[in-house]
């Protein structure tokens, strides 16, 4: 198997399962957007996004699907099954839709809008993006100070996924101090070798430097 990645926030949670688990499969720069090279990838995900897992005669999009796919080779309960599922699942739905979606907003106007020059700031965007930070942080704060992880006594995906954009923070300003046990949580994460720098000893070139705002 072979994972098509690049340094952008969802390919980035795929190559951080892919360390984390010891995932035995190959990793492979790409870049379905570039000029020539949309049909070089539209057969492996239509979507021409980032990350896909290849196999023979098989391809595989979306973070989510594919963590659970190398979970399940690597016979780890890094995907949560049985009783613990659920739990996980309701972790992993809630992130996409309230904290990681409010960590992209503010993080889309600050870093990627920056880097890809797709235009300035807008002020109002990312201030609705941090008061659903901050209510989302609310829900997510009292969870985490009773325990260190989010489903049962060990890491599992719910929180790398939880945590996906919380890596581009150095450009996001996200007040992630505000919150004490979500700022001890995520430096547990920092201090996993695969979360921290997924990309060590692959070919990533860096992203685009974000550009000051005139």
């Amino acid at each position: 198997m072979k994972l098509l990645f690049s340094r952008n926030p969802n390919p980035r949670l795929a190559v951080a399962t892919a360390r984390h688990l010891n995932a035995k499969i190959a990793f492979e720069f790409a870049s379905p957007m570039a000029p020539g090279q949309a049909e070089r990838y539209r057969a492996l995900n239509p979507n021409l996004t980032l990350p896909i897992l290849v196999g023979p005669a098989w391809s595989l999009w979306e973070a989510d699907a594919i963590a659970c796919r190398l979970s399940r080779e690597a016979n780890s309960d890094f995907w949560r099954v049985g009783q613990d599922e659920p739990d996980m699942i309701r972790w992993i739905s809630w992130a996409k839709e309230r904290f990681a979606f409010a960590c992209d907003m503010v993080h889309f106007e600050r870093g990627t809008k920056q880097r890809y020059g797709l235009g300035p700031i807008d002020r109002a965007l990312v201030e609705e993006g941090l008061r659903q930070f901050h209510r989302a942080a609310a829900v997510l704060e009292p969870e985490l100070s009773a325990r260190d992880w989010l489903v049962g006594n060990a890491i599992s995906y719910a929180d790398f996924r939880m945590a996906t954009f919380l890596p581009f923070n150095d450009v996001a300003g996200l007040p992630l101090v505000d919150y004490p046990a979500i700022w001890r949580w995520y430096g547990r994460l920092e201090a996993i070798d695969a979360w921290r720098d997924p990309f060590q000893g692959l070919e990533a070139p860096p992203l685009p430097p974000v550009k000051a705002e005139a």
